[in-house]
């Protein structure tokens, strides 16, 4: 039975922010790639409405904040907004956060946000499909909808949680749920492969405008979460679409 992948982030949010000790000044996708100062993938946010899925201890939210956004985040797990609400009062700006289920965003109006974003949540959620429906709902039209998770290759890679040699254990056709311990607690991560996550964008009414594969930033130092097999195999799929339709 896969799981309850909110309950084992409350368990683990105080030694993952201990160690990631990640930015409020810039978006960031995944670990030891290039942030949103070098992609830019997310435009100008003075003024908008900029919705973050599975925000963690809200670090980009409050980037957003930062910019002159007015950032509304959501997670499933209570542990870790109550440090993104710690994290906000300390960097003095507001944001908006919502405890729930990524697909639960009934509390937002329809064309309501003009950006929503998410960095490596999705790859905890097992119907991508649903959140795409959700998130198509409440953007503008022709806003843009960006969003990181491992990528599917990364599933493909066995490094025995080390730096260990590089082995190929698991089809990339398998679907089936991918358990991992982190520190003792027990993860469930949900494979999509490419295929199936630029299907459902675009049975979903979202025009895909930008696929990234980026390679690890040169030198260091390095997160926490590096193996030298990041050298070898793509870690991160960065993705943006844009909302068509109504």
């Amino acid at each position: 039975m896969p799981t309850d992948n909110a309950a084992a982030w409350d368990k683990h949010s105080a030694a993952y922010q201990a160690a990631a000790r990640l930015s409020t000044e810039v978006a960031h996708y995944g670990p030891d790639i290039a942030t949103d100062a070098e992609l830019r993938l997310l435009g100008n946010l003075r003024g908008k409405r900029v919705l973050e899925l599975g925000c963690g201890g809200a670090q980009c939210s409050i980037a957003f904040a930062k910019q002159g956004a007015h950032a509304i985040g959501v997670d499933a797990s209570e542990e870790q907004l109550a440090f993104g609400r710690r994290l906000c009062e300390r960097e003095g700006v507001k944001v908006e956060l919502h405890h729930g289920d990524l697909a639960d965003l009934a509390f937002l109006r329809a064309d309501s946000i003009d950006l929503v974003f998410s960095a490596e949540a999705f790859g905890f959620v097992d119907d991508l499909n649903r959140v795409f429906r959700q998130v198509h709902r409440v953007l503008r039209r022709g806003a843009p909808f960006v969003f990181s998770l491992p990528h599917p290759a990364w599933h493909l890679a066995d490094t025995d949680g080390s730096d260990g040699p590089l082995v190929v254990r698991r089809s990339y056709f398998d679907r089936s749920p991918i358990d991992h311990e982190v520190d003792g607690i027990v993860f469930t991560d949900y494979h999509h492969t490419v295929a199936d996550i630029f299907s459902g964008l675009m049975r979903t009414n979202f025009r895909v405008d930008t696929v990234l594969e980026p390679e690890p930033l040169p030198g260091g130092p390095r997160s926490a979460l590096w193996r030298d097999a990041f050298r070898l195999v793509p870690r991160t799929l960065v993705i943006r679409a844009r909302k068509e339709g109504t």
